[in-house]
């Protein structure tokens, strides 16, 4: 419970607590395993003492039975709690998102994957008598367990596993989806977190990558889904992941209903607050989507005020609202205390010894940085909320009407930014060494023709965003603090490939963008990227295609 409320908070005090209580828990266990590796001396003593009266068929019947050739019930289950313990603590460190808890979350996982290997190995030799020495709520520990695992593994990037040293050991996604399911299906203990490890696998693959995996895994989401809740209809959790789906099949009205179901039926509950901000921020989410900025923004106001997951990024997306509002005043004024909440994250990060800021704060900070350079007069070339949908991928959600508008504003933007440079070069032909120097706007240019690239591919017009895709791709070494374009540029030249059924091509632009590395958000599109290269696999478009014939450009359409 502690460990789920950390989920949806992500607030230190509950990430503490949970983690406080998994790690007394995991030592309670350790010592129950540590006990039975060591004879007690005390009843040795007795056993010794009572000797004489032990009759022949007794000490036959003790020897067969302290001779088995499987660990003890109560063991296996140690271990299973202990390996629970590290993969929630492994889950909690990985979304927390810096270098440190990456490193914190392989040791973790790794350790996990220990403990549930020796009562698997201990299961796999009981074959079909398990029944006779293992009980029902350790077996389904167990699958749940080693199904997690497997998913977990199978979705991080290669960089992130060689990194954790878990190389060694090859995820197994079939096997794991297997597993949870009979987890799921045994109606134990650990049967509603392998529903939700399930649910939180399929919604969020899809999300990371809905042209890929939306044919894929939403009607599972929903099967899974339906079964849940014909045991617990009023579930809140179950509800917050019907408001997830519903947004993956486009029912973006039945999605708002279900987070709003979701926040009331968990009023008075233990999590109330974390469900309350968790429902709101997709909310939020929904409201960008439809293009209804003033309730996003408001709803981002309050997430703030709570102090819910990222401060200074919730305060960032509501100041894009009020840009997108032509509300400027009040878009600036919320842009402009960015800076101020990200000072006490920064000096607890340091306190802590965890490293840098996480991508949120740390993308905020540098957008929030580069507006103030031009004393936000320079509003005109950026479109953030725009830019926000792209890098979350969720223009696939987005109504036609609501693109066409947004790709208009857009070519706008690009516009302005094109009469700006000319009134810049025209100075040069009037002046002699003019104080102002070159015009240099290619981070802003970089931005805007990603964003117009994501808006076409989400239109369906695959083959006009090539050219501006190639222009960040052929000015890269002239994008410093946009640089995040470059990789997510080869995602979006992927995306057009893959739409118009050149699949082949579609993995190469994919694994080149594995060769870039300290940009904005670089884990999310590393996950982004690994999903996506698995989709390759699944469909046998593993090789790699013939070298592009000498004089094309980057991205083409030709053959």
């Amino acid at each position: 419970m502690a460990t789920l409320k950390a989920v949806m908070t992500s607030a230190e005090q509950d990430q503490k607590m949970a983690l406080d209580a998994l790690n007394a828990t995991y030592d309670i266990a350790n010592a129950q395993v540590d006990a039975a590796k060591k004879p007690s001396k005390l009843s040795g003593y007795f056993s010794f003492g009572k000797t004489d009266q032990v009759r022949p068929s007794e000490v036959s019947h003790a020897n067969s039975s302290s001779k088995s050739q499987y660990l003890a019930n109560g063991i296996m289950r140690a271990h299973v709690i202990k390996a629970e313990c590290s993969l929630q603590m492994a889950i909690l460190q990985l979304l927390q998102e810096s270098i440190v808890n990456y490193v914190k979350f392989g040791l973790n996982l790794r350790r996990a994957y220990n403990s549930y290997n020796i009562v698997w190995q201990e299961y796999k030799k009981m074959g079909s008598e398990f029944k006779k020495h293992m009980d029902k709520h350790t077996v389904s520990g167990v699958q749940f367990g080693i199904g997690s695992v497997h998913l977990v593994l199978s979705v991080l990037p290669a960089k992130a596993l060689k990194a954790m040293s878990v190389l060694g050991w090859k995820p197994d996604r079939k096997l794991g989806f297997e597993l949870l399911q009979q987890s799921s299906s045994s109606k134990r203990i650990r049967s509603s977190m392998a529903t939700m490890m399930l649910l939180a696998y399929f919604t969020a693959a899809t999300s990371f990558a809905p042209h890929l995996y939306s044919d894929v895994y939403i009607k599972q989401a929903m099967d899974t889904l339906l079964e849940a809740q014909k045991h617990y209809p009023n579930s809140a959790l179950y509800l917050y992941f019907a408001g997830r789906v519903a947004r993956l099949a486009n029912d973006l009205a039945l999605s708002t209903r279900s987070f709003l179901y979701a926040a009331d039926i968990s009023k008075n509950e233990w999590a109330e607050v974390a469900m309350v901000n968790a429902c709101r921020y997709e909310i939020a989410m929904n409201h960008m989507l439809t293009a209804n900025w003033e309730q996003a923004a408001d709803a981002f106001n309050v997430l703030c005020d709570q102090n819910y997951w990222s401060p200074p990024f919730c305060r960032y997306l509501q100041g894009c609202c009020y840009e997108m509002l032509d509300r400027r005043s009040d878009a600036i004024l919320a842009f402009a205390t960015v800076e101020s909440l990200l000072a006490p994250v920064s000096k607890k990060l340091l306190a802590s010894g965890q490293g840098g800021m996480p991508d949120t704060d740390t993308y905020a900070q540098r957008k929030v940085l580069a507006f103030q350079q031009s004393g936000y007069q320079d509003l005109d070339f950026y479109k953030p909320a725009l830019e926000f949908l792209c890098i979350w991928n969720l223009l696939p959600f987005v109504t036609h009407e609501l693109l066409e508008t947004y790709l208009a504003s857009v070519k706008t933007a690009l516009e302005r930014l094109q009469v700006r440079e000319k009134d810049e070069y025209s100075i040069r032909l009037r002046e002699f060494a003019p104080e102002m120097p070159l015009p240099d706007h290619y981070d802003q240019r970089a931005a805007l023709l990603f964003i117009q690239s994501a808006l076409q591919n989400a239109l369906g017009d695959h083959a006009s965003n090539i050219e501006h895709l190639n222009w960040i791709v052929d000015h890269k070494d002239k994008i410093t603090s946009e640089s995040w374009t470059v990789p997510y540029a080869h995602w979006e030249a992927g995306i057009a490939y893959w739409q118009t059924d050149r699949r082949d091509r579609s993995r190469d632009f994919w694994e080149m963008s594995l060769n870039y590395g300290k940009f904005d958000f670089e884990h999310r599109l590393s996950v982004r990227m690994n999903l996506a290269l698995l989709r390759c696999d699944d469909l046998g478009f593993t090789k790699p295609s013939p070298p592009p014939t000498p004089g094309k450009r980057s991205f083409s359409f030709s053959k």
